[in-house]
């Protein structure tokens, strides 16, 4: 990606700076070999970064939970229904119904929001005497419990399931990414191509901001970013640090208490390195984000070397 200067900014006493990038919606069209159609996804996913942080959580959970009281008023209605045409002797499974399907698609809260509704809702509704939550029938009462514990063990039951769904949708998204982003590499022919699929491949796979930084002799000479957030002095010595070590380094744990980014070192064969660095969200880090970062740091030290050889290769 050919890259424009804004400015320098030295980051050490020696005499190296690094640069900070035009962003790729504001490239020309001109566009070397090994770059593509990735110009046009890093503004694309920039938004859609932004779109994502400006979605409130709070208003998502009441969505959530309003929808499995919704269904669990239709079972409600479904039952009220069946039992005033027939008598049905276990009438209370349809109020396991939402329970299953808030647990698969809402999440474990409005699952067992859903279980203990729809217990209530079979007592005040379909047990003597009807509308009432008094229960006359010693019989009635363990059905209103038998129900509510069937809906406990079944919320967890399928919230479970969705849970290993939901992650192993996100193993198959990331298996893609990661084998587009091998190819883009390998087909990569330049030094700057190569850090920006991996800056945007990072932050298509965690939907983070995302840098990638090329060191050499122990400076920064170029960075590449998506997202917007621009590593500050103590972010560039974090992600120093990480070199020197060896070792990934998280955000906010010392010796990197004000980084924003976690750090992942990426050692080449030749005299070059880099550093990858994600700016996740406190709140929603993932739990094992070094598998795919390795992957991709492994991948990107192949490129590295790979065109590095081939440089080396041409000199006379």
């Amino acid at each position: 990606m050919p890259a424009i200067d804004l400015y320098d900014i030295p980051i050490s006493s020696a005499a190296s700076h690094y640069r900070f990038y035009m962003p790729a919606d504001q490239i020309s069209p001109q566009v070397p070999s090994g770059v593509g159609a990735v110009v046009d996804f890093g503004s694309k996913l920039r938004s859609d970064i932004i779109q994502e942080t400006d979605t409130d959580p709070l208003a998502s959970d009441w969505v959530r939970y309003l929808a499995s009281i919704a269904m669990t008023a239709l079972a409600a209605v479904v039952a009220i229904g069946v039992d005033s045409q027939v008598s049905i002797p276990n009438l209370s499974l349809v109020f396991v119904i939402p329970v299953i399907i808030a647990g698969v698609g809402l999440g474990l809260g409005p699952s067992l929001c859903s279980a203990i509704l729809g217990a209530l809702a079979y007592n005040f509704f379909l047990t003597e005497p009807r509308y009432s939550l008094t229960v006359d029938d010693p019989a009635n009462i363990w059905a209103i419990g038998l129900l509510f514990v069937v809906g406990l063990i079944t919320s967890g039951v399928a919230f479970t399931s969705g849970r290993r769904a939901t992650e192993a949708a996100l193993l198959r998204k990331q298996a893609a990414v990661l084998q587009g982003y091998s190819r883009d590499v390998a087909a990569a022919d330049n030094v700057d191509a190569i850090l920006s699929i991996t800056s945007q491949a990072l932050a298509t796979l965690f939907r983070v901001p995302a840098v990638v930084m090329l060191v050499r002799r122990g400076s920064v000479v170029s960075i590449e970013q998506v997202g917007g957030l621009e590593p500050q002095q103590a972010e560039l010595e974090a992600a120093l640090s990480s070199l020197e070590t060896g070792s990934a380094m998280p955000s906010g744990i010392y010796p990197n208490l004000a980084s924003r980014f976690d750090f992942w070192p990426v050692r080449t064969a030749e005299d070059q390195t880099a550093v990858i660095g994600l700016a996740f969200d406190p709140d929603e880090r993932p739990q094992t984000p070094d598998t795919p970062v390795k992957t991709a740091a492994s991948v990107l030290a192949l490129g590295l070397d790979r065109l590095h050889g081939r440089d080396r290769a041409a000199r006379p």
